[in-house]
């Protein structure tokens, strides 16, 4: 037997339009296991369902019973989208957070950039003297075509899809969509089957995912990386002076300072940036095989290598003229992969930070209500770097995924990249939600100064490296091996080092100098390095940065 959900007419008292089979034990079982406190509509196995006007449902529960009377669930889902029915959590839970990639690295944004090009296309074609059949624009004429790309909206997106429905082509929906909108325009109609002149689908697109990566870098993830990184520079400037126990292989070791550690990252991030920022966006237009052929074909006398190097170039790409079908992807990988690195080198900030919080040097800020596990009250998680650190796992997953497949394609094409492409919204839309939970975490950190100050305090044996060091200088032999006895395995303490070092023989201002250094002292140069942090973030990017 199968029972069925209640109706939406059952849940406002209506009774149910079903047949109600099956034994009064199994409609028990089933109403206990949905208590929902309304009538179920109940059918044999065999037979169809029954349609029912007000059977608008929310959640189909199919509850079945083989022959020995157990029972089985299923349930079917015909959801609207929403935030709470997305596959995705960057489309549900994390929609917030990214959304600013939306216009550039969702379907609408491939589809805006595909109607770009294809009016661009038809703008340059009545550029060229050669081309009599179409003849310049008028002003007006190029203002309206101006206008289909300004004026694009979610509207115009839904009727190309309604197309493609038919033509079950994506480029070819833009197509069509131009022709029927510039078909009321009396001097564009005469040119109507010069869009998409000598193009392949190709054509058009690899210039829009270029255009999509172009954008999508500029005006959303550059601005947020070097929000990050100005935020650690601020890190780094405000606790320059901050001394702090270094753990070389987790043991304690020479210290430094808090704000020398966090100027690191800041270089090395900087570094990825720059990077990024050098890599050449590049698009092909060289039509079905990357030889012009059907251009030479319609045109033979025009230079269209040398057309389509300055079609590419007027929509900001660097031109390549080597090509198959499709534009090699070369380009992509190389900006993925060093994507990759960055957020690689931010998963390392972000288990740092975690650590630092473990031992107390960072104390979390907290926020009214806001509780940090459900059964120990007092716990303050360190859930925004956690956060940070899994999505830019998950976007460095995809974005692998991306560089390593993307160059490779069989013969001239095959089509695994297509499929392939429509997924760098969810590496770059992974990796700037990890940004923004890294800044959020940033801000709720306050530094424990007593913590930090503990640990030197109960590091007195760090002092063994520089002791040694100056003996070596002033010819005390065997001096690693004496601060080796001294403090290898031993508890060490300011009296017996102050012990050690006044019984050596060395120059009195030598000794003097070794008596006053502390574990909080004894820093080297990490303040001077942290404080000059921005001026080597500028000298990295060759810019002023900030």
């Amino acid at each position: 037997m199968e029972f069925g959900a209640p109706c939406s007419r059952a849940l406002n008292g209506c009774s149910p339009c079903g047949l109600e089979v099956g034994t009064p034990i199994q409609r028990e079982i089933v109403k206990s296991r949905f208590p929902f406190g309304a009538s179920f509509l109940v059918w044999p196995t065999s037979t169809p369902r029954k349609s029912c006007a007000g059977r608008a449902m929310l959640k189909d529960y199919t509850v079945s019973f083989d022959k020995a009377g157990k029972m089985s669930t299923q349930i079917s889902c015909d959801f609207e989208l929403s935030s709470l029915t997305a596959l995705s959590p960057l489309d549900g839970r994390y929609w917030s957070k990214v959304k600013d990639l939306a216009p550039y690295m969702s379907e609408y944004g491939l589809i805006y950039f595909r109607v770009l090009v294809e009016i661009k296309w038809l703008l340059k074609l009545s550029q060229i003297p050669e081309i009599t059949e179409v003849p310049s624009f008028s002003e007006e004429a190029e203002s309206f075509l101006q206008g289909l790309i300004d004026g694009f909206n979610l509207d115009d997106a839904l009727e190309i899809k309604n197309i493609e429905r038919v033509t079950n082509h994506d480029v070819k929906a833009v197509e069509y969509f131009l022709k029927q909108k510039c078909q009321s325009h009396p001097e564009i109609a005469q040119v109507l089957e010069f869009f998409h002149f000598a193009c392949t689908s190709e054509d058009i697109n690899n210039l829009a995912h270029a255009l999509m990566l172009k954008e999508s870098m500029k005006n959303v993830m550059f601005p947020v990386m070097d929000k990050l990184i100005m935020a650690i520079c601020t890190m780094a400037k405000d606790n320059a002076h901050i001394s702090m126990l270094s753990r070389t292989h987790g043991q304690p070791a020479s210290p430094t300072t808090l704000g020398k550690e966090m100027a690191v990252f800041a270089i090395r991030l900087s570094r990825e940036r720059k990077e990024m920022h050098q890599v050449e966006i590049m698009g092909k237009f060289a039509g079905a095989v990357g030889n012009y052929n059907a251009h030479l074909a319609a045109y033979p006398h025009i230079n269209w290598p040398h057309i389509a190097e300055e079609f590419v170039k007027s929509l900001g790409l660097s031109f390549n003229p080597y090509v198959t079908q499709i534009e090699t992807h070369d380009y992509m990988a190389k900006l993925f992969h060093t994507l990759i690195q960055f957020n690689n080198i931010l998963i390392d900030f972000d288990r740092d930070i975690w650590g630092y919080i473990s031992l107390g040097y960072f104390k979390q800020m907290t926020r009214a209500g806001e509780i940090g596990s459900s059964t120990m009250p007092h716990k303050v998680n360190p859930i925004d770097f956690e956060n940070s650190e899994g999505n830019l796992g998950k976007a460095n997953g995809g974005l692998s995924h991306l560089s390593m497949k993307l160059p490779i394609s069989r013969w001239q094409r095959d089509l695994t990249d297509s499929t392939v492409l429509r997924n760098m919204g969810e590496g770059l839309g992974h990796s700037l939600l990890a940004y923004k939970s890294a800044l959020q975490g940033i801000g709720k950190l306050q530094v424990n100064e007593a913590r930090l100050s503990e640990d030197l305090n109960h590091s007195w044996e760090v002092l063994a490296e520089p002791i040694q060091t100056v003996m070596r200088r002033f010819g005390v032999p065997e001096p690693y091996e004496k601060l080796k006895e001294l403090t290898r395995g031993r508890a060490v303490s300011q009296e017996s080092i102050t012990e050690f070092i006044e019984g050596l023989e060395l120059p009195e201002e030598a000794k003097v100098n070794l008596l006053k250094l502390t574990p909080h002292t004894y820093i080297g140069a990490a303040a001077e390095l942290a404080m000059n942090v921005d001026t080597a973030v500028n000298l990295v990017n060759g810019l002023e940065f900030f």
